[in-house]
């Protein structure tokens, strides 16, 4: 059994119907795809109807991040999970918008505070839908 004592695992949390995703290392291709499997088999087992994703630390994102993070939401969406990114730094921004990536789906947030009370109000308004 051969182990990379180098490869990195994104905690994912479950607060109340949410999951709350911090990523606190550098996102390079290989873990994006493995953070987008683990985020789908956590809303699955879980039924988590929300997904907060912190990006804080990220100072900078290429386009296959970008679309990662897209495809993250418009995936978790389709499993009746709502996204939120968070922590957005301008850098990241200035990128996306320069290098052309849309991404619908994807409500983003100032911080984590305002990301848990989009998502709390999302679920209250889904809630709503239901009556």
């Amino acid at each position: 059994m051969n182990i990379d004592l180098h490869e990195k695992r994104i905690p994912i949390i479950k607060i109340g119907n949410f999951l709350i995703v911090s990523i606190q290392v550098d996102m390079h291709d290989k873990l994006a795809i493995q953070l987008q499997s683990q985020i789908l088999e956590e809303i699955e087992k879980t039924g988590a109807k929300g997904v907060l994703i912190d990006i804080s630390v990220l100072e900078m994102v290429d386009s296959f991040i970008g679309r990662m993070l897209s495809g993250m939401a418009t995936m978790a969406s389709i499993m009746d999970a709502s996204v939120v990114i968070v922590g957005m730094q301008p850098a990241v921004a200035i990128t996306l918008v320069e290098l052309g990536l849309e991404m619908p789906g994807v409500d983003t947030a100032l911080n984590m505070e305002k990301g848990m009370e989009m998502l709390e109000k999302r679920l209250k308004d889904d809630d709503y839908k239901l009556y």
